[in-house]
């Protein structure tokens, strides 16, 4: 029986073995498990893994900005995808942003990564084309002379 509950610190070790072995999921220095455990801290309940028995099988984060949600490094183990583990813990996040106050939720996905757009379009998300996402690396920020 798969059990689905919110994510821990304890947790850290085997979620990112198992996102670092995931196609398609990008990993930073975002990923620490210091910046991890200040994620889940910041936003307490919208995170979740899969497990069965002792072992972690797929694993989300979800966090929000206080208007807007976000779903990041969703991931299930190959031998238990196509099991709708994924949609679950999505339904977890989504359920955690609405229970307080958030209407909208975001997800990045590659755009060479047609299974991923398959997945997440499959389950009533939708693109928008009329959107460009623009970053950038704030480890050399820039000085503001005042």
């Amino acid at each position: 029986m798969i059990n689905i509950r919110p994510m821990q610190i304890k947790d850290y070790l085997q979620v990112i073995e198992i996102w670092g072995k995931t196609e398609n999921i990008g990993l930073s220095q975002a990923d620490t498990i210091e910046q991890i455990d200040s994620f889940l801290n910041r936003n307490p309940g919208l995170s979740f893994i899969a497990c069965e028995g002792d072992q972690i099988i797929g694993a989300v984060l979800g966090g929000h900005d206080g208007r807007r949600g976000a779903i990041y490094h969703l991931a299930v183990i190959p031998i238990h995808r196509a099991k709708g583990i994924g949609q679950a813990l999505v339904d977890h996040c989504i359920a955690g942003f609405s229970s307080i106050g958030i209407e909208r939720c975001h997800i990045h996905v590659y755009a060479d990564n047609p299974a991923g757009l398959r997945f997440w379009q499959k389950n009533g998300w939708f693109t928008r084309p009329e959107l460009v996402l623009l970053s950038k690396d704030t480890s050399n920020p820039v000085t503001v002379k005042r």
